[in-house]
């Protein structure tokens, strides 16, 4: 296939790009270095430096045979994504590009805005871009577990069916957004719905947990090639975040009470899910919408894993409760329906004590980078 990746800088759109490219599709990569300027500009950058797009594309094909094409533009701009997709001419698009980070979204009024404009944008961007160049193009978008929030019910995989005074009809999941960067993705999603049953567009929606792991089969093949690993208040994940707090010797932060439970998935599971929702497209005139995750645990029993492997590798760990920054229940009922993906042939990996070894390791190695005052919450909700 031709496949178009929008944000193929990020942190899952490179792996994403070279995975593809490694599967025999003809992949172009599109990126404005939204994330990085961001990263900078909050002093967030990444553990591990990258090189730019172009180096890495280099870098790739030298050691894999395989070639990846970059294109540097700002997709919220119509002419400049219209362009790209008519360049490119994708069977499948892959849509990563908006700016990621609940707490830059929280940070004040033109953070806020620019996640608004930006996400927005690029979604609706794309959206008519495929209407109007290739309306054949399956739109693969990721969404995030976040949409949901924490409802008092199972989270069914994107669609669930009410009975109402007699009468029965099928609608999108209920959405609860706990930051505004989750609320534009809910919005992307009702975007996605309304053209879908318009214009007959076809669509996966794939609602995303935290993803870990520096790992791929690509990318170990070139230091160059590794993902983006950040550890701060604002771009980094909880794990990322633990992991690197028990090699600096920093106790684990616990958001308050740390009973929020998530669903996790290993950045490998990322790019199976993601290839076999590109390799099986949806129908014209369907949103296809998947859970996409592998195991669920709380922030406690994340921190407890991280603890068992550090002090097994002589980092003498310790965890410690703080207040919240985040207006969040941190005690809640969570139990989300994942069948999809492992139906289409997702084949998980879980989150190992090899697997933690593996990265607290690779952190070890990059320990004289670590920024401190980075790991501590630096945004707050209220």
């Amino acid at each position: 296939m031709r496949v178009l990746i929008l944000g193929g800088d990020g942190y899952l759109g490179w792996p994403t790009a070279m995975d593809f490219a490694a599967a025999g599709h003809e992949v172009t990569v599109a990126d404005n270095y939204l994330r990085r300027r961001i990263a900078e500009a909050t002093d967030s950058e990444a553990l591990i430096a990258t090189p730019s797009l172009s180096q890495r594309a280099r870098v790739f094909k030298a050691v894999s045979g395989h070639e990846i094409a970059v294109r540097i533009a700002d997709l919220s701009q119509a002419e400049q994504m219209f362009g790209i997709v008519r360049e490119a001419d994708p069977d499948v698009i892959v849509h990563y590009a908006e700016q990621p980070s609940a707490p830059y979204s929280m940070r004040g009024f033109q953070e806020a805005r620019e996640t608004f404009r930006n996400n927005l944008d690029v979604t609706f961007n794309c959206i008519w871009a495929v209407k109007d160049i290739v309306p054949d193009c399956h739109i693969v978008k990721l969404g995030t577990m976040g949409e949901y929030g924490t409802p008092n019910i199972d989270i069914e995989e994107g669609w669930i069916e009410i009975e109402h005074r007699g009468r029965k009809d099928r609608f999108l999941f209920p959405r609860a957004a706990g930051s505004l960067y989750h609320t534009t993705k809910v919005l992307d999603t009702d975007l996605l719905w309304f053209y879908v049953r318009t214009y007959g567009l076809r669509v996966t929606d794939l609602m995303q947990g935290p993803v870990y792991g520096l790992s791929t089969d690509e990318a170990d093949l070139d230091p160059a090639l590794v993902p983006n690993f950040h550890y701060d208040d604002i771009f980094g994940t909880v794990v990322n975040r633990f992991l690197v707090q028990a090699v600096a010797g920093i106790p684990l932060t616990v958001y308050g009470g740390g009973g929020q439970t998530r669903g996790y998935l290993n950045l490998r599971d990322t790019l199976q899910c993601v290839r076999l929702a590109a390799e099986n497209p949806a129908d014209k005139g369907e949103l296809r919408i998947f859970n996409q995750l592998t195991e669920t645990f709380t922030v406690n029993e994340l921190a407890e894993r991280v603890k068992k492997v550090g002090d097994g590798m002589e980092l003498n760990v310790e965890i410690k409760s703080i207040p919240n920054p985040r207006k969040e229940m941190e005690e809640h009922y969570y139990n989300p329906v994942y069948s999809g993906l492992k139906e289409l042939g997702l084949k998980p990996h879980f989150m190992t004590d090899e697997v933690l070894a593996g990265m607290l390791e690779r952190i070890i190695a990059h320990k004289d980078d670590i920024v401190t005052d980075r790991i501590m919450p630096r945004v707050r909700w209220s």
